[in-house]
């Protein structure tokens, strides 16, 4: 990047909301009750679909310009599975699994859908969430998930670098 004239810069840059943080920042607010407000949201379908999971699990979702605000009930109030294609809809929808798992010790989800960029298998985050109390029910189409109570720590180690499961 060359800038001339050269000298003295000033002024103001706006740094938009990345895709990636969002979606997770979004289902991580099913951890607590309240109302959560996130800020420099990007104005992408992706948002929108996850704003439309959220709703269906019980949480109330405004947008507002660059603004998402979730409204989370309490544990019992939230519904622990949603329709099938709003988790077939975008590959991202994993994320919800373990803050549900964490706030309701259950969850049932459609496998996620999205992009055909590759490969992307969820084994990471169902590995992750066995070494850390959860037991998973097999299924070919739907990832069914309880826990005996909280979840705990557990160390994981991953086999190649990957931004969602790192999450």
């Amino acid at each position: 990047m060359v800038i001339e004239p050269r000298g003295p810069l000033a002024g103001d840059v706006r740094a938009f909301g990345a895709k990636n943080a969002v979606l997770k920042q979004m289902a991580a607010c099913l951890l607590a009750s309240g109302t959560h407000t996130l800020r420099n949201v990007p104005d992408i379908v992706d948002v929108g679909i996850m704003a439309q999971l959220l709703e269906s699990l019980g949480c109330r979702v405004v947008r507002g310009e660059h603004e998402v605000t979730v409204s989370v009930p309490a544990a019992h109030d939230l519904a622990t599975q949603a329709p099938g294609e709003l988790f077939q809809a975008m590959r991202a929808s994993i994320v919800v699994l373990g803050p549900l798992l964490a706030r309701c010790a259950e969850a049932e989800m459609a496998l996620p859908g999205g992009d055909d960029f590759g490969q992307r298998p969820i084994n990471y985050h169902t590995d992750g969430l066995t070494s850390m109390g959860a037991h998973f029910h097999n299924d070919p189409r739907w990832i069914r998930a309880k826990s005996d109570g909280r979840l705990r720590a557990s160390h994981i180690t991953l086999e190649y670098p990957s931004h969602t499961a790192t999450d």
